[in-house]
Formats: structure tokens, C-alpha cells, sequence
């Protein structure tokens, strides 16, 4: 098996587990209907673990973009191979997301609420704020790449890695999900909301493009800056891609402060014209 083949199978187990139990919980007449948050971020965590001992040896089971673009930044990933492991990755989510449709596929005609469907696909946020939003997925996605680097600076008995990465992940979703349902992977949200916007899914509406943007860009800045922060802080290498990762985080940061009160403002007007 290639590198490309083992991101790509791996990003789809990732998925197959991660999206089932979303589909699992929020679908109509599922036996495991309303399962709660607590089953959702455990499997999250068991989705994670599993993949990533489906194909670690193989090709080190980055499994997210966010993860294989902060490794590159810390000398720990050729750029060269950048590119083929997010194509893989995306790949693998949306034939994950196409396995997990045709597994559940009556429950789809029967679950009456569009945002149900699109929430088994992609995330939202709990509340709609930009700024706040983005910050959630930037933070979030620091946490996990500096707590992946925290697990591989430790030695473990051989085979207990992979449980400890699903445990971060579990933490952080019972810690940090709640507000934007932490996808904290591009791959993990657009690959399946591009399969949510392609499928035959009735009654499925909008895949909320104008909302896409946080959980792909907020991960990348996210994973970035908890790359080169434990690089700086943890290892005493400081160089000057830190202040310029942290300059990019605080510009969309900012951009996305205007934005939203742009947003609300719209908002605002519209209602006093209605």
C-alpha cells in the first residue's frame, strides 16, 4: 500500500465512524437515536484511534490537512508530499460520507429537518458569531496538533499511541466541540459537505457554503501555530515563521471580527426594512 492509498483509507474509516454516529444519533427511527454528546465525541475518538492504526505504518496517518500542513512547517514532513496526502484525505472523506448515505439510506427519507442531514455531513455552530466561530476551530485545532506532538515526544508501549490520540480527541470534543461541533480537519468537514451537496439526499436543502470557510481555514492557522509555538516554546528553536503564522492568525481573526459585525449590521437593517 502507498502513503496515498493508507491516508485515503484511513481518512474514509475516520469518516464511516465519525459521520455514522452522527448519523446514527440525529436520524430518524435510528435504534441509537439521540445517543447524546458523550457517544458522539467518544466515538469521534474510537474513529480516530481506528484509523490510525489502519494505517500508521503506512503512511503515518496525518488524517487531517491541518496535521500534515503543521508537520511540513516543523521539518517533520517533506512539502513535496503535502498536496497527494490532502487530495488522499479528501478523497477518503468523501467516500466515507458516500458509504455512510448508502448505509442509513431509508432513514434519510423519514428525518424531516434539513440541518439533521447537513449536521451528519459538516459541522455548524451552535451559535452563528464569525469571529468567535473561528477562533473556536483555530483553538481547538492548536490544542490538537500541540497535544499530538505532546503524545510523540513520550514513549509508549507499542500499539497504545493510537488510543492515546483518540483520547485527545475525545477531551477536546467534551471540552471545546460545544460551540462549533470541533471539526478541527478540512477534510473532515468539506470533504463531506461536497458529498452532502453531490448526493440524492431527500429533503436535504442547503450545504451552508457561506459557513465552509471557518472550518477549513480555522484548522489550517490552528494546526500551524500549534505547530511552530511547541517548536519555539517546547524544543528553544524559535525562527521567524512563529510571528509569521501568529500575524496570519490574528489578521483572520480580525477579518472575521469586521466581517461578522458587518454581518449583524445587515442583519439589523433588513429587519428594520421588514
Amino acid at each position: 500500500m502507498t502513503p496515498f492509498v493508507g491516508e485515503m483509507i484511513g481518512t474514509m474509516i475516520l469518516i464511516v465512524f465519525g459521520a455514522g454516529i452522527g448519523a446514527g444519533s440525529s436520524l430518524k427511527k435510528s435504534y441509537s437515536n439521540n445517543a447524546g454528546w458523550i457517544v458522539i465525541t467518544i466515538a469521534w475518538g474510537l474513529a480516530v484511534t481506528m484509523g490510525v492504526f489502519a494505517v500508521g505504518a503506512v503512511s503515518g496517518a496525518h488524517l487531517n490537512p491541518a496535521v500534515t500542513i503543521a508537520l511540513a512547517l516543523n521539518g517533520d514532513f517533506p512539502w513535496s508530499n503535502v498536496p497527494s496526502y490532502i487530495l488522499a484525505q479528501m478523497i477518503g472523506a468523501i467516500l466515507g460520507s458516500v458509504l455512510i448515505f448508502l448505509h442509513y439510506l431509508p432513514h434519510w427519507k423519514v428525518t424531516d429537518d434539513p440541518a439533521t442531514k447537513l449536521g451528519v455531513f459538516a459541522t455548524s455552530p451552535a451559535i452563528k458569531h464569525t469571529f468567535s466561530n473561528l477562533l473556536s476551530e483555530i483553538f481547538g485545532t492548536f490544542i490538537l496538533v500541540l497535544g499530538l506532538l505532546f503524545i510523540g515526544a513520550n514513549k509508549f508501549t507499542q500499539g497504545l499511541n493510537p488510543l492515546a490520540v483518540g483520547l485527545l480527541i475525545v477531551v477536546i470534543g467534551m471540552s471545546l466541540g460545544g460551540t462549533t461541533g470541533y471539526a478541527i480537519n478540512p477534510a473532515r468537514d468539506l470533504g463531506p459537505r461536497i458529498a452532502h451537496f453531490l448526493l440524492p439526499i431527500p429533503g436535504k436543502g442547503g450545504s451552508d457554503w457561506g459557513y465552509s470557510w471557518i472550518p477549513v481555514v480555522g484548522p489550517l492557522l490552528g494546526g500551524a501555530l500549534g505547530a511552530v509555538f511547541y517548536k519555539s516554546v517546547f524544543l528553544g528553536k524559535v525562527s521567524g515563521s512563529l510571528w509569521g503564522v501568529l500575524g496570519f492568525n490574528i489578521i483572520a481573526l480580525l477579518l472575521a471580527f469586521a466581517f461578522g459585525k458587518k454581518q449583524a449590521a445587515d442583519l439589523d437593517r433588513s429587519k428594520i426594512a421588514a
